[in-house]
């Protein structure tokens, strides 16, 4: 039931909203220092032997592709989008449904793994199930976690009968927001 999977990239894979606090040159520190969030490889690898997986970012291409190459996750991901590449950025649907449509999905079979507000609004007006992973030090406020279909504390908790029993549920009209 689920077609495929779509990731944010800052505040989920990769802890980098302090970089963006601290620098404007973004790019050298993440080349210097990759602050891969815990358990953001096993989590990508383990649902992308299930799915095909896309990335839909806020950060600028030049950062995407910086992030996905020098963690080794590109290899994972068959389609990344950049809010930059789309008419407008998080919350309007727009680079969730780009990354669906290169992705080959129907949006409405296609979860969404996120940490922000706007990245959940953005997923959820795109017509996508969204799971999220809520940023401890920049957390989501509580209107923005209810549109979630699960909520988990950490990406080690994402697994992919997760995903299935939230397809399920939503197949048959189920709920919102609960915690794993």
């Amino acid at each position: 039931m689920i077609e495929g999977v779509i990731f944010d990239l800052d505040g989920v894979l990769i802890d980098s909203e302090q970089v963006w606090d601290r620098a404007a040159a973004v790019t050298a520190q993440l080349d210097r220092e990759l602050p891969l969030m815990p358990g953001a490889s096993a989590a990508v690898h383990r649902l992308a032997r299930r799915w095909p997986l896309g990335l839909a970012s806020s950060s600028n291409r030049v950062v995407i592709d910086l992030v996905l190459k020098r963690s080794g996750l590109g290899r994972s991901f068959a389609a990344t989008v950049s809010s930059e590449e789309v008419d407008r950025g998080k919350p309007a649907p727009d680079v969730y449904l780009a990354a669906a449509e290169a992705l080959g999905v129907d949006r409405r079979r296609t979860m969404a793994i996120e940490d922000s507000a706007n990245g959940i609004r953005s997923a959820d007006a795109a017509g996508m199930a969204v799971v999220a992973v809520p940023n401890r030090e920049f957390p989501p406020a509580p209107g923005a976690l209810a549109l979630a279909a699960l909520c988990v504390d950490a990406l080690d908790r994402l697994r992919p009968e997760a995903l299935e029993r939230i397809a399920r549920a939503r197949v048959g009209g189920g709920g919102r927001a609960r915690p794993a």
